[in-house]
């Protein structure tokens, strides 16, 4: 029997060792998406300072040249780790999900409807990127490795609402005079701009949409 002097001692951060250059560049990515975040509260808590938001929304475009690069990156020097994919999911949901949902909280919408539908939304990203983790092998072609097409719109095509959000913030439409105005549906509020969310989420989801991946 070993004693315990005998035994190896674990390797302090054997994680983070055991990343590739890509695993990192995965990580910058979910990090613009955390940094968009806490740019929009201290965009909040400073009585709407401009330049907050402004990098707030800068990272985001950001986040999808680290989301780009990372399988460049794996694919050029032929190396991955065992978590690759998920790290990849897990960054895209801050990124492409959570981010840009707290952009459109940040710039009005803040009616009851409004946050169900941004937890729609959120949960539509995260259940679509976990249905391509689950289907990519069924639908990776032999021959190239890749995966052929996407079922449903990849979660990134969520910066085409921030785009719109960013556009309303320009022409000052925003907080009370939100572009596309505001329904009162009795027990709360809609505007319906925040119907953008959930085309953006219904698109992530479905089944019959499928794109082919470049």
């Amino acid at each position: 029997m070993t004693s315990p002097e005998e035994r190896p001692r674990p390797r302090r951060f054997n994680l983070i060792r055991s990343f590739a250059l890509a695993d990192f560049i995965t990580l910058a990515n979910a990090s613009c998406g955390m940094a968009s975040v806490l740019l929009c509260i201290h965009y909040l808590e400073a009585g709407h300072y401009g330049p907050y938001l402004a990098w707030a929304f800068a990272l985001l475009p950001l986040a999808l040249v680290f989301d780009t690069a990372d399988g460049a990156v794996a694919r050029w020097r032929r190396d991955s780790s065992p978590y690759g994919a998920d790290l990849d999911s897990l960054a895209d949901i801050v990124s492409f999900g959570v981010a840009p949902a707290v952009v459109g909280f940040t710039l009005g919408l803040r009616g009851v409807w409004d946050s169900i539908i941004l937890i729609l939304f959120v949960c539509a990203g995260i259940s679509r990127l976990a249905r391509f983790n689950a289907t990519a092998a069924s639908l990776t072609d032999g021959e190239t490795g890749k995966v052929r097409y996407f079922e449903g719109t990849p979660i990134p095509t969520s910066l085409a609402v921030v785009l719109v959000f960013f556009v309303a913030w320009k022409l000052d439409r925003t907080g009370d005079d939100l572009l596309g105005g505001v329904w009162d549906l009795g027990t709360g509020e809609l505007h319906p701009l925040a119907l953008l969310y959930l085309l953006s989420g219904a698109a992530m989801v479905s089944e019959r949409l499928r794109i082919p991946k470049p």
